[in-house]
């Protein structure tokens, strides 16, 4: 999919989750497991494909330290713009999530984030993002991704299963930790049925 168009077309219905009860209240599910037993600051988060830097901003909130990175230089106009009116300490980085390197985002990061980037990836550009995070991650990180079921969308994502990111994160184990709560609009489910599944990755 072409981020940098649908940005400057103002066309960014995934953002729709922040205003969705049902997603907002399983990210926070996830995030909690993450965070049990442990007292803020949590440690280093990534947020990768930031775009507006919505996500990257509730980690922030809760006490995680996070940079966000994507390509597409209107998302991060809009970010730096959310950033300033949240009041929280958060940075974002101008990069592409395939060429992950610690002279950029920096290291040692406990969780890294995916709320829809993997899966609209190429095999090559799985694998470059896989190495990437494993570079740029802690021994004892977690990385949650959203991906949609594996299907034909012509120019959308098309999905990814657990066995297609365990191949492109060799050395960590990927586990489906159930559905999103995402509600697309009824035309979209019909047609793409992007039946999102949560992921959790640690490494083996």
């Amino acid at each position: 999919m072409n981020y940098k168009l649908a940005y400057a077309l103002d066309f960014h219905p995934w953002e729709n989750a922040e205003k969705q009860p049902s997603f907002n209240e399983r990210f926070t599910e996830l995030l909690e497991r993450e965070e049990s037993g442990r007292e803020p600051p949590y440690g280093r988060a990534l947020d990768i494909g930031t775009g507006s830097g919505i996500w990257g901003i509730k980690l922030a909130e809760r006490g995680w330290q996070v940079v966000g990175i994507d390509v597409v230089v209107k998302a991060l106009e809009r970010a730096r713009h959310r950033i300033e009116k949240s009041g929280v300490e958060m940075r974002v980085v101008e990069g592409d999530v395939t060429a992950l390197r610690p002279e950029s985002v920096g290291s040692d990061f406990k969780l890294i984030l995916d709320t829809g980037t993997f899966h609209g990836l190429t095999t090559a550009q799985r694998e470059a993002m896989g190495r990437g995070v494993s570079a740029i991650a802690d021994n004892d990180a977690t990385v949650l991704m959203l991906a949609w079921s594996p299907k034909r969308r012509g120019p959308l994502p098309r999905g990814a299963d657990r066995i297609a990111i365990e191949a492109a994160f060799p050395g960590w184990t990927a586990t489906e930790v159930g559905t999103t709560g995402f509600e697309a609009p009824k035309p979209v489910e019909l047609l793409m049925r992007p039946n999102e599944r949560w992921y959790r990755l640690r490494r083996v």
